[in-house]
C-alpha cells in the first residue's frame, strides 16, 4: 500500500486527515501530517519530515501532499522526492485526500492521476438546483 504524507500550512494536514478519517468511517493506516508553522525555519524541517516520510513507506512508496505549489510546505516536498518512490502533488483538497486513500492499492502513476482527478473534479460551481461537473463555456460565457 501506499502511504500518504500530507505537509501543508498550520493545522491543515490534521483537519484534511480528521474529515477524511470521518467520512471513510476510520482513521486510515500509513497516512501522516506534517504541519509547517510561520515560525519554522525550512532547513530544520526536513530531517523531520524525512523521519515521518521514511515511516509510512513500507516498499511500495509514499505519496506526498501539499497545500500550495510554489510555497513552503511544496518547497520541502521538492527536497523530498525521488521518482517512483516519493511522489509529490500540490494542491491537496479533501476529494483529492479521499480519491488517493481508496487508490493506493493500485501502481504510482495510477494513484497519482486520481489524486490529480479527485482534487480537480472536486471543484465545482452549485446551485439550489444541484451541480453540473460538465458545464461547458457558451458563446455568453466571459472569459
Amino acid at each position: 500500500m501506499i502511504g500518504i504524507l500530507i505537509i501543508a500550512h498550520g493545522s491543515l494536514g490534521e483537519s484534511l486527515i480528521h474529515c477524511a478519517s470521518h467520512v471513510l468511517g476510520k482513521t486510515p493506516p500509513q497516512l501522516a501530517y506534517f504541519a509547517v508553522g510561520t515560525d519554522d525555519d525550512p532547513t530544520d524541517l526536513l530531517p523531520k519530515a524525512q523521519t515521518v516520510l521514511e515511516s509510512l513507506n513500507t516498499g511500495e512508496g509514499v505519496i506526498v501532499l501539499s497545500d500550495m505549489y510554489g510555497a513552503t510546505p511544496c518547497n520541502l516536498v521538492t527536497k523530498l522526492l525521488s521518482p517512483s518512490h516519493v511522489e509529490g502533488v500540490a494542491g491537496v483538497n479533501l476529494p483529492m485526500l479521499v480519491r488517493v486513500l481508496n487508490y493506493r492499492d493500485k501502481p504510482m502513476k495510477i494513484c497519482i492521476a486520481k489524486a490529480i482527478s479527485g482534487g480537480r473534479d472536486g471543484v465545482v460551481h452549485f446551485t439550489k438546483t444541484g451541480c453540473d461537473h460538465h458545464d461547458k463555456p457558451t458563446d455568453r460565457s466571459v472569459a
